[in-house]
């Protein structure tokens, strides 16, 4: 044993403890270092460049709801593993993982509450959750939700984020498709507004149902936004697609969506569509 082992074996050095509190956040947009407190107290948007972090669904409804508080709504109850899928993992212990991680029973949690003084209610997807991804308990949570506001007679917004259907639910995850759109119909029946704020990334067969049937389709700066990913389009078409596409901005520029807003002024911009959308209803 030579000289460096053997002072090596001697210190009795201390196992390194890790920890889910960090002082800073790299910017995922400019990598510069942020203070995470300065960074999640500016609701998770950097403040030199602009990014757009991802957030879940408590933040989303301390910034929009009210400060008299809200409700939450309660977690529809769905079978478990319902085809006992296995990769490399259990579909079961994935579950776990991310229930543990996120603090969540699922990627969509909905709430009532009311903006600037007006009934509404708001369902959030964390992609923080299995990559946001839609199964049998965000489909039911999103109809449950739309539900709600129909019986509150209140407009329903939904924050998108996700990476498509929950292949761990198989055809199960795409029936949620058209039972999300048969309760977006309820609402449209009963003239009431429904709102979707599209944030990054919202894809796959959220962005083919229900994140693309809103009365009104906001994005986020910088949201990617699609069905496909580029690199299997470029690969479809064989052709090099355009600097940005999939991107909030350039879907704006081609009628995809009605606007971007920024983070900050979500708050007002809602306020006041679901004033003008409500008057508009009990005008007719």
């Amino acid at each position: 044993m030579n000289w460096v082992n053997r002072v090596k074996n001697a210190i009795p050095f201390i196992a390194k403890r890790e920890s889910a509190e960090t002082l800073w956040h790299k910017c995922k947009g400019c990598e510069n270092m942020i203070f995470l407190k300065e960074y999640e107290e500016n609701q998770s948007i950097c403040p030199k460049c602009e990014h757009h972090g991802r957030i879940g669904a408590e933040a989303r409804f301390e910034a929009l709801f009210d400060d008299d508080g809200y409700k939450l709504l309660p977690m529809p109850v769905v079978a478990k593993d319902p085809l006992k899928f296995k990769d490399s993992k259990k579909y079961t212990d994935r579950i776990k993982t991310a229930r543990a991680t996120t603090g969540a029973e699922d990627a969509m949690q909905s709430a009532q509450g009311k903006i600037d003084g007006q009934t509404a209610v708001i369902s959030v997807q964390d992609f923080a959750f299995m990559g946001g991804s839609m199964g049998m308990a965000v489909g039911e949570a999103f109809v449950q939700a739309a539900k709600a506001a129909y019986k509150a007679k209140a407009p329903y917004i939904i924050f998108t984020a996700a990476g498509g259907a929950r292949m761990q639910e198989g055809i199960l995850s795409l029936m949620q498709m058209p039972r999300a759109t048969v309760a977006i119909q309820l609402l449209h029946d009963a003239g009431l507004p429904y709102i979707v704020v599209l944030t990054d990334p919202t894809t796959g067969g959220v962005t083919a149902s229900y994140a693309m049937l809103g009365d009104i389709q906001i994005a986020e700066p910088g949201a990617l936004i699609g069905f496909a990913g580029q690199r299997v389009i470029e690969q479809t078409i064989r052709e090099k697609l355009p600097e940005g596409f999939q991107r909030a901005e350039y879907l704006l520029e081609h009628g995809m969506v009605d606007m971007v807003t920024h983070r900050h002024e979500l708050r007002d911009t809602l306020s006041r569509l679901i004033g003008f959308l409500m008057d508009t209803k009990k005008a007719a």
